[in-house]
């Protein structure tokens, strides 16, 4: 009989001995040896009648590495459920590194000893939740704003005349451009056919209102100053000049918002065009709501539970995290200097963020068990869809087997959608209130976070970002440092 022997229990952290006796491993061996009798051809003998001891002196061993995988697969899960854990990660499973002890088990005969060492998911006692209070904050589209946007879509549509007179503002620019600095031309600063309107303040300050005047066939000699905060470090403050060829200058035409507008853009009617606009809006302006909701809700999860979580789902959360902030750093070519920090502290910060990341995703997990909160098959499959279609043409059906084909990785993409459905259960048991607020109020916090300092912003962006659970390592912080921006267009661009 299996001898478990608990040699380490110091807080999370857990080690078993395991010694399983050589008769019960020998009993294992023989029935697969007897088993695979009946199945193995070999010359010289008829089927079903190749002696036992023959086969285990040709596959004895091969046969017993069967069995040891296979007593190491099914005690981890037998011991586990009968010391009724949860183990954090795939226990860590030691066995002698003595060749020569390891041969005696393969030949039988000894016992086979083994130990497994491992964190647990501690104990979360659910508490009762309906009391937890939350503001939901909405914003009303005013038709106003539908409408300017619906300007902009028209805009977008408009068509152009080349003129041969001067460009004036409004009218749209084709250009080829090279940007140099200090004679050199750098990286992003060079475009060819590239169109500008005039006065639409899409590039860096100066650049625009240096081509007003300018016709086609003109060369000009573009000069100006990137911004100090600008996104790319290896720009920002720098004088730059732009030789600048202009290929076309052309005058916008009359910007109509009617039925023909909306055919033009392949729908029916300048009323269905509007009731996309208006959904569109409506659907951002929800997801700010749903974000900021859900971050409340998550806020107050934190102040109640408050215990250890185990140390390496924290680790593998916070290199996760890491990876990324150290990564965006090297883009936009910043240091932490450069962000009026140390590493030292923005390391402290986001590991306070991995933490609480890990262990809100512990006490989800929890709830949504406990409410036996499922993913479909269908909603799976609208998941991995939906994930594909962001991936390059070229790589979708790669990328759409290699998900279908590995459930580990399928998993990945369950996460999130369990971490949502666990919070709309909760939004429907928590007192929530509406709260009409105006548009800034509404994004003020994505305002105020820009630009932000990497430590800084784990700080804030773990109330902010979503999803904050385990699952999802690394969403709060890809707007740790500014994205790199092809010059000389605004970094905001």
């Amino acid at each position: 009989m299996m001898q478990v022997t608990e040699t380490l229990n110091t807080g999370l952290k857990r080690e078993i001995k395991v010694v399983v006796p050589a008769g019960d491993m020998e009993s294992k061996l023989m029935a697969r040896l007897t088993d695979a009798k009946d199945k193995v051809k070999l010359n010289g003998f008829r089927p079903g009648k190749v002696p036992v001891q023959h086969l285990r002196k040709m596959y004895g061993k091969s046969f017993m590495a069967e069995v040891v995988n296979e007593v190491l697969n099914d005690s981890t899960r037998s011991i586990l459920a009968d010391r009724g854990e949860k183990a954090a990660m795939q226990p860590e499973i030691t066995m002698t590194e003595d060749e020569k002890e390891a041969e005696k088990v393969l030949s039988g005969g000894v016992d086979f000893e083994f130990s497994l060492a491992y964190e647990i998911i501690p104990p979360i006692e659910i508490k009762d939740f309906s009391g937890i209070k939350v503001t939901r904050q909405v914003y009303d589209v005013p038709e106003s704003e539908i409408e300017e946007q619906m300007k902009r879509v028209a805009e977008s549509a408009r068509t152009y005349e080349p003129k041969t007179g001067k460009a004036e503002n409004q009218d749209r620019v084709t250009m080829d451009f090279v940007g140099t600095i200090e004679g050199e031309a750098f990286e992003g600063g060079s475009a060819e056919d590239q169109t500008l309107v005039l006065g639409s303040n899409q590039f860096i300050p100066g650049f625009e209102e240096q081509l007003t005047g300018v016709k086609a066939g003109d060369e000009k000699v573009v000069k100006v100053t990137f911004p100090e905060d600008y996104g790319a470090a290896h720009l920002a403050g720098k004088e730059a000049q732009f030789a600048v060829k202009v290929k076309e200058v052309a005058k916008p035409g009359e910007l109509k918002l009617d039925d023909d507008l909306a055919k033009n853009l392949g729908l029916e009617s300048l009323e269905r065009l509007h009731e996309i606009v208006k959904s569109q809006i409506e659907s951002q302006f929800g997801s700010l709501t749903r974000q900021k909701v859900k971050r409340e809700l998550l806020d107050r999860l934190d102040e109640t539970y408050k215990f250890e979580a185990p140390s390496k789902l924290v680790n593998a959360e916070f290199e996760n995290i890491w990876r990324q902030v150290t990564t965006e750093l090297e883009q936009t070519g910043k240091t932490f200097a450069d962000e009026d920090t140390t590493e030292e502290e923005a390391r402290e910060e986001y590991r306070g963020l991995a933490e609480r990341r890990v262990r809100l995703g512990l006490v989800l997990a929890e709830i949504g068990e406990k409410a036996e909160i499922q993913i479909s098959d269908d909603e799976m499959q609208r998941a991995l869809i939906e994930y594909v279609r962001g991936v390059p043409a070229n790589q979708q059906r790669e990328v759409f087997e290699f998900y279908r084909d590995n459930p580990n990785a399928l998993a990945n993409l369950r996460a999130p959608l369990f971490e949502e459905k666990v919070v709309d259960h909760m939004l429907t048991k928590i007192d929530v209130t509406d709260k009409n607020v105006t548009k800034e109020a509404l994004l003020a916090d994505d305002e105020d976070d820009a630009p932000a300092k990497p430590a800084k912003k784990a700080a804030s962006k773990k109330k902010e970002a979503e999803p904050e659970a385990a699952n999802d390592a690394g969403e709060a912080k890809k707007k740790a440092a500014p994205k790199k921006k092809a010059a000389p267009k605004k970094a905001d661009e």
